[in-house]
């Protein structure tokens, strides 16, 4: 695997690591296996990285994504206007649904979560704002790539979960973000749709709406 991406190999071989990492835990080997990267090198820049805080271990001792990641993934989105543009939308549709919802915009090759409100159910889905997440499974990622008004997706990203998402468009008519609610399937049935597409797609359309405000308002000023 090439993994240079910049001029400096260690911090791209590093981001390797992390990046096998967004798939769950991973012992040494899978780790290994998941890179590319020598054993001696993927196992340095792993315990490197989790004396970063960027990596930690699981009960099994296995290498994880780090908790620092959460804390810088708020501080990069806490500035970012789309995320809390939406916010007020997204804590009506979390109060109409009873479910977790999340607020997604394209980023490379997947998406990144940017707003994620869990659900006050103990059994829910949890997302954490920052996490990159693919473009081929899920609500979110059809949306997004496949640029459709909605989507629904039954058990594609994660067994037992189901989602509905909608596009937020903005004033020039592109879809800049997925608004998704997602929870289980026991609670969401295999035919989310059915149940929360109305709910979700008023919510885009709310968003829509703040994002037109928001841009007149510069315009005004």
């Amino acid at each position: 695997m090439d993994t240079r991406v910049s001029d400096v190999g260690v911090l791209d071989k590093a981001l390797v690591v992390l990046a096998a990492l967004e798939g769950g835990p991973r012992s040494l080997g899978e780790l290994v296996t998941g890179t590319s990267l020598p054993r001696a090198t993927a196992h340095r820049l792993a315990v490197a990285l989790e004396a970063h805080g960027l990596v930690r271990r699981d009960g099994d001792g296995r290498f994880a994504l780090g908790l620092r990641l959460a804390t810088l993934g708020r501080a990069a989105t806490s500035g970012f206007p789309l995320a809390e543009l939406a916010r007020p939308a997204l804590e009506r549709l979390r109060s109409a649904t009873g479910e977790s919802v999340q607020l997604y915009v394209l980023d490379g090759d997947g998406r990144r979560c940017v707003l994620s409100l869990d659900s006050p159910n103990e059994l829910r889905t949890i997302v954490p704002v920052g996490a990159l997440l693919p473009l081929d499974r899920g609500s979110a990622g059809k949306v997004l790539a496949e640029r459709r008004p909605w989507a629904e997706s039954v058990g594609e990203r994660e067994a037992g979960v189901a989602s509905v998402s909608a596009a937020v468009v903005d004033p020039d008519g592109a879809i800049v973000a997925a608004v998704s609610v997602s929870g289980p399937i026991e609670r969401t049935t295999r035919q989310p749709a059915r149940r929360y597409r109305d709910a979700v797609e008023s919510a885009a359309a709310a968003v829509a709406a703040a994002l037109r405000s928001e841009r007149d308002a510069s315009r005004e000023a």
